[in-house]
């Protein structure tokens, strides 16, 4: 692909221009994941928010890498291929489905009035400390979407 004066496009990845920066990012990122195993977040429910979230940003970096975390976390082929039409399914659980309609209320920044009923339909299925933590999974992997879709990493 051609930059707008004709030359090869040449992408910057964020990860390796700032290097602490990424660490930093990295770094919450395992805090994140430590709280919500502390929370009673399943690694497979953290990875399903991660490609949930992945889905709505358009992210296939992350993508491709969350798609096999939670392969590696127990999850099933059948639960990811319908992940992004979940709330047609029973497949999943009412602190999976919370989480999920947590996560694309913040990702997607509904209104304020949807926005309060999503937080306090979660809240009551999740309990403080799980809402935090699915949370907190949201805002890092939209940060990481945006991280991967500005750098242009590629799927290898």
């Amino acid at each position: 692909m051609s930059g707008p004066d004709g030359t090869a496009r040449r992408h910057v990845f964020l990860d390796k221009a700032q290097p602490a920066s990424y660490k930093a990012a990295a770094a919450l990122a395992q805090e994140v994941g430590d709280a919500a195993e502390a929370a009673g977040i399943s690694r497979a429910l953290v990875e399903l928010v991660n490609l949930r979230v992945s889905q709505i940003n358009g992210c296939a970096y992350c993508l491709d890498l969350h798609h096999q975390r939670a392969i590696e976390a127990g999850e099933s082929e059948r639960r990811i291929a319908v992940l992004p039409a979940w709330q047609e399914t029973n497949l999943f659980t009412a602190q999976e489905r919370a989480a999920l309609e947590l996560a694309e209320s913040i990702t997607r920044l509904l209104e304020p009035v949807e926005r309060l009923y999503v937080e306090d339909m979660a809240r009551a299925v999740l309990g403080d400390a799980a809402f935090s933590a699915v949370a907190w999974v949201a805002i890092t992997m939209n940060a990481f979407n945006r991280i991967s879709i500005t750098s242009h990493h590629p799927v290898r």
